[in-house]
C-alpha cells in the first residue's frame, strides 16, 4: 500500500517556545532567532519533499513582558513585535504568533481589543485550574466567557474568537494555535505539528478496495494496524530530517501527532466513514474516536506532547462543517467523543445572543472532563452576531468553512 508519498503527510507547523522579557532591546534577536530556525528547517523539510504549511512562535505569559498597566501601553507594545515580524522574509511561509497565556483578570479584560487590532499575531490563551476539592475557577471561567462574548460583539463576524481559546488541564509545548503557551522556567523549545487526514483517507480506502473481512474485531485491528503504520513511517523520516539538522537555539521536545485537519485536506468525517460509520454523528462514531485515538497515542520512537490525539475542530473541516448543515450532531455528541479523544469544543459556532452563563456552563463541563479523565481540552466557541441558532455562518476568513450555527443546550 502506497501510503510513502509525502504529499500525503504535511507538517502543519513548525513552532517555536521561547522567552521574553520586559528589556524590549532584546526582542529583535529573540524574534529573529525565532524565525531563522523556522525556516531553515522549513528548507530541510523541503529538501526532503515534506511541504511545511507555517511557521509559529509562542511566548510566555505576555503580562511577563508586555507593559500591560493600559490598553493603549500593550498594543503599543504589541505593535513593536508586530512590526519585527513583518520585516522576516518567510518565502510565502504564513507566520503566526501567540502572545502565551493570561494569568489574570485585568489581563483578560485586555484580550478582545489586543485581538480587534492585531488578529493572527495576537493568539491567546487561558489555563483555567481546579482547586482541591475539584471545582474549577468560576470567576476566571466567567470572564473568560465574557471575553468571548465582547471578540464576537466588535470583530466581524465574531472571526477574532478563533485566536481565543479557554484550556483545561493543558501542558505547555502544544505547537497548534491558539491552545499554546510557552512557560518561562523552560528553555527555548520547538515542536513538530502534522496533518495527516489526507494519509488516513488514503490507506482506508486503498484497504476497503479489496477487504474480505467481515468480523468486526478483526476488521478494527486491521484499520488500526494501517493507520498506525502509515503514520509511523513518515514520523520516523521526521525523526531523520531533525537528527541532520543542528541547532543550539532551540531543543527539541517531541511532535504532536494530532491530524490537525484543515479546509484545504481530507475531511475527517471521510475517515469515519471509511471506518464504517453511516456519518459522523452516527453509532458507532464514539468506538471510532477512539481507535484514532490509540493510533495518535500509539506513535513511537518520538516523544509525544500537546494533544497528540483526534482533533474535531467544526468549522475548519468542511465536512464537519456540512454535518452540521445535515443536523448529524450536537454540542452534546462533540462532549461525548471529547471523552475518548480530542480537543474539546473546538471552533464550534453559537447563536450570538448566548447568555454568559450558558457560555460558562458549557467551559465547566468540558473543564470537569479534562481533569476528571485527565487529559488536555479546550474551549473555542465562536458566538455569530445576530444570529440564531440554525442559521448559516457567513464567515470570510481563509481558514473557517461556512456552518449551520448549533444550539448550545
Amino acid at each position: 500500500m502506497n501510503y510513502q508519498n509525502k504529499i500525503l503527510c504535511k507538517i502543519r507547523t513548525i513552532t517555536t517556545f521561547l522567552t521574553l522579557t520586559k528589556d524590549k532591546t532584546l526582542w529583535e534577536n529573540e524574534i529573529l532567532k525565532a524565525c531563522t530556525f523556522c525556516n531553515e528547517l522549513t528548507q530541510e523539510f523541503n529538501k526532503n519533499e515534506y511541504e511545511v504549511q507555517s511557521i509559529r512562535i509562542v511566548t510566555n505569559a505576555f503580562g511577563e513582558y508586555l507593559d500591560t498597566s493600559s490598553l493603549v501601553k500593550a498594543k503599543d507594545d504589541l505593535q513593536i513585535l508586530s512590526d519585527l515580524l513583518s520585516t522576516f522574509a518567510s518565502d510565502g511561509l504564513r507566520i503566526r504568533f501567540a502572545i502565551g497565556e493570561a494569568k489574570n483578570l485585568s489581563e483578560i479584560e485586555l484580550i478582545p481589543e489586543l485581538i480587534k487590532d492585531f488578529g493572527d499575531l495576537c493568539n491567546v490563551c487561558v489555563n483555567v485550574p481546579i482547586n482541591e476539592y475539584s471545582i474549577l475557577d468560576d470567576e476566571l471561567i466567567n470572564h473568560c466567557s465574557k471575553a468571548v462574548q465582547k471578540i464576537s460583539q466588535i470583530t466581524p463576524r465574531g472571526e477574532g474568537n478563533f485566536n481565543f481559546t479557554v484550556n483545561f488541564n493543558c501542558k505547555a509545548f502544544i505547537p497548534y494555535f491558539p491552545a499554546s503557551y510557552h512557560d518561562s522556567n523552560l528553555e527555548n523549545s520547538f515542536v513538530i505539528g502534522f496533518e495527516t487526514p489526507d494519509l488516513l483517507v488514503h490507506v482506508l480506502k486503498e484497504f476497503n478496495k479489496n477487504k474480505n473481512i467481515k468480523n468486526h474485531q478483526e476488521l478494527f485491528h486491521n484499520y488500526y494496524s494501517l493507520m498506525s503504520e502509515a503514520l509511523q513511517y513518515h514520523v520516523d523520516n521526521v525523526n531523520v530530517i531533525l537528527d541532520s539538522y543542528k541547532n543550539n537555539n532551540f531543543k527539541f521536545v517531541g511532535i504532536d501527532s494530532s491530524s490537525a485537519p484543515s479546509k484545504n485536506c481530507s475531511s475527517m468525517v471521510t475517515v469515519y466513514e471509511e471506518l464504517g460509520v453511516p456519518y459522523f454523528g452516527a453509532s458507532g462514531s464514539v468506538e471510532a474516536s477512539s481507535l484514532l485515538t490509540k493510533v495518535f497515542k500509539g506513535v513511537k520512537n518520538m516523544p509525544l506532547v500537546g494533544f497528540s490525539g483526534l482533533m474535531l475542530a467544526v468549522i475548519e473541516d468542511l465536512g464537519l462543517a456540512q454535518g452540521t448543515i445535515d443536523k448529524n450532531y450536537d454540542i452534546r455528541s462533540l462532549l461525548t467523543y471529547s471523552s475518548v479523544c480530542g480537543i474539546g469544543l473546538d471552533t464550534v459556532p453559537i447563536a450570538g445572543n448566548t447568555s454568559i452563563n450558558k457560555i460558562s456552563a458549557l467551559m465547566r463541563d468540558t473543564g470537569t472532563m479534562a481533569f476528571r479523565l485527565n487529559k488536555p481540552l479546550t474551549v473555542r466557541l465562536f458566538p455569530y452576531p445576530n444570529k440564531k441558532a440554525g442559521e448559516l455562518t457567513e464567515y470570510e476568513s481563509d481558514d473557517l468553512c461556512n456552518c449551520a450555527i448549533l444550539t448550545v443546550p
